[in-house]
């Protein structure tokens, strides 16, 4: 009987996820990944599109947030992403200020002022709403310019998006870019770029503004700014923050694109799996997926996993008002089950990550 329980304790920790296993108090490592406009039927139009399957379905918790912003029923990229990294609910249109336009500290400052590596990834322009809300504070996720400026005022040490243009040719006549790289930043503008830094500081335009669809040019840029993502700021003994956007499954949600969802939600599901493998293999790492909105009003009303065929339909061009769902994997994953305000997003990062309010 004694060998017999040995036996299944030593069956439980082998299947068991390495940060289960160490049973850390605190993760080490944050990884946020927003799937812009991603609700349930984007996800599962991307997993019958995937022939049945995703890795997302490796997240062992599952939650959902209430997502209104302050002055609306149904939130914009900004204000729900600015939920996400200040913790404060703001009309929509605002960047890393609260609802009277006072600016809020993000997650990813915060994780500077504690010694920790930081990085925005995503397939939009790197100053767009959602990576903006991270790092920026302005009244509107419109001003561009101003949002690149702020990039000068944090010491984040990798981003990688389109945006080029907002740096090197601004009406102020400033060449950002040159900032950049007087402050050790290496400067990349292509995929192939990107992946010849293997240390220090990145700041890569893979677009003068936005990035192309998956389908018609992007191809695995976002797979590989993530693995040099992760390559680059693991090196941090103190830890590191991460935010990674799947930016344009919401650009198929206001095309009324079906196709265009799946190939975004496929792109996005192969960055998970690579984010995934990193946690496994580092076991403490808390990796937390959602998005900020559903996009299009979006369902699915056939499909094939057989032949990866999905049939959607939608109700508007727009972001709808409906609960979005929240996945975690790691040490603290269990705090994001249930449901809450999508602003508990950056109060459970900051209580995981041990840091003081």
């Amino acid at each position: 009987m004694k060998k017999k329980i040995i036996f299944i304790l030593a069956l439980s920790l082998a299947v068991s996820p390495a940060w289960a296993q160490k049973k850390a108090k605190n993760p080490k490592n944050i990884i946020l990944m927003v799937g812009d406009g991603m609700g349930v039927s984007q996800i599962y139009a991307g997993m019958t599109g995937n022939f049945g399957q995703l890795n997302l379905e490796r997240m062992p918790v599952v939650g959902f947030h209430k997502n209104q912003a302050s002055n609306s029923f149904v939130v914009d990229s900004a204000a729900g992403a600015t939920a996400f990294s200040c913790g404060v609910k703001t009309y929509n249109g605002a960047i890393g200020v609260d609802a009277a336009g006072n600016p809020v500290p993000t997650i990813l400052e915060i994780a500077e002022e504690n010694g920790l590596s930081t990085g925005l990834i995503a397939t939009c322009s790197i100053t767009h709403a959602t990576p903006a809300s991270f790092i920026s504070h302005q009244p509107s996720r419109s001003l561009d310019e101003d949002i690149a400026k702020d990039f000068l005022a944090t010491d984040i040490d990798v981003f990688i998006g389109g945006g080029r243009k907002f740096f090197a040719n601004r009406k102020d006549g400033l060449n950002l870019i040159d900032s950049l790289r007087s402050r050790n930043y290496q400067i990349a503008n292509s995929i192939e770029e990107v992946q010849q830094v293997k240390n220090g500081k990145l700041a890569a335009f893979l677009a003068e503004e936005q990035q192309a669809r998956v389908s018609e040019g992007r191809g695995d840029e976002l797979v590989k700014s993530t693995e040099v993502g992760l390559q680059l700021l693991q090196t941090n003994k103190k830890g590191m923050f991460l935010m990674i956007e799947g930016s344009q499954i919401d650009w198929g949600g206001h095309g009324n694109n079906t196709q265009y969802i799946v190939e975004e939600m496929i792109d996005f599901d192969k960055a998970i799996g690579r984010v995934l493998d990193f946690a496994e293999k580092d076991g403490n790492t808390l990796v937390i997926i959602t998005a900020d909105h559903e996009t299009g009003g979006f369902s699915v009303n056939k499909g094939d996993t057989k032949t990866g065929m999905v049939e959607g339909k939608f109700t508007t061009g727009s972001h709808t008002g409906v609960m979005i769902p929240v996945f975690a994997y790691g040490p603290g994953s269990e705090k994001f089950a249930g449901f809450y305000e999508n602003t508990e997003i950056f109060h459970k990062m900051v209580e995981a990550f041990g840091f003081k309010k």
